[in-house]
């Protein structure tokens, strides 16, 4: 029998084939198994998802993914597609800055997701591989790249500076600071409403005001 779902892996990402003419019903209990069997061989890493072979709209994505969640150790850090290349290009573009900053001696690495409680705090700017979960914090006195979500708070420039910025694959934040200027966001999505594109995004300062807005080549260029 055809399999209703089939699994494979791409750069920094998992991709999902559906078969178009299965039940949905069956392709999630397909699915539960073969993550749940793999659990092991998946392990905890943050990934993009691509989901190809068939049209899915925003509830089943989001069954998709809490599928996934309950099975695995996987975090879905956004959903891409075959017809979305200008996401993965986000992603391979700041999997190469922080390759780059690794190498520059101003630039500190740290491997890993700051968890609720934790504070994390540099006089360097700082890449963190992870998240920076609800309740943790970073406090930089440069720059934070997190190539992951920023759930959590992130304190740029901390002394005042402002020619510095905060980037996150996804960006949910409780607080940001950069210098003196304060930003919160109004509305904070639930954990659990997972919006069916994520896009990165950077925060700055501009006109006396923190601006966080869609990272653009332009931007991502600038730096």
């Amino acid at each position: 029998m055809q399999d209703r779902v089939v699994i494979k892996s791409f750069q920094n990402g998992i991709s999902l084939r559906l078969r178009e003419d299965a039940d949905f019903q069956d392709i999630l209990s397909e699915l539960a198994r073969k993550f749940a069997e793999g659990r092991q061989f998946f392990g905890s890493a943050s990934v993009a998802l691509s989901i190809e072979g068939r049209r899915v709209d925003d509830a089943e994505e989001a069954e998709i993914l809490e599928v996934i969640r309950d099975n695995s150790n996987v975090r879905v850090v956004c959903l891409v597609g075959r017809d979305e290349e200008e996401e993965k290009k986000h992603l391979n573009a700041l999997k190469r800055l922080e390759r780059e900053l690794n190498a520059a001696d101003e630039w500190k690495v740290h491997k890993g997701s700051v968890a609720g409680k934790d504070v994390l705090e540099t006089e360097n700017n700082i890449v963190i591989l992870g998240d920076v979960g609800p309740g943790g914090a970073v406090i930089s006195k440069g720059s934070i790249i997190i190539l992951g979500g920023l759930y959590g708070e992130a304190y740029a420039g901390d002394g005042g500076r402002l020619d510095v910025f905060v980037i996150s694959l996804e960006m949910e934040p409780e607080r940001i600071k950069i210098g003196d200027f304060k930003y919160k966001q109004k509305e904070k999505q639930s954990w659990w409403n997972i919006r069916p594109k994520v896009q990165p995004k950077m925060a700055h300062v501009i006109d006396e005001g923190i601006i966080v807005e869609p990272l653009t080549k332009e931007l991502l260029s600038s730096l």
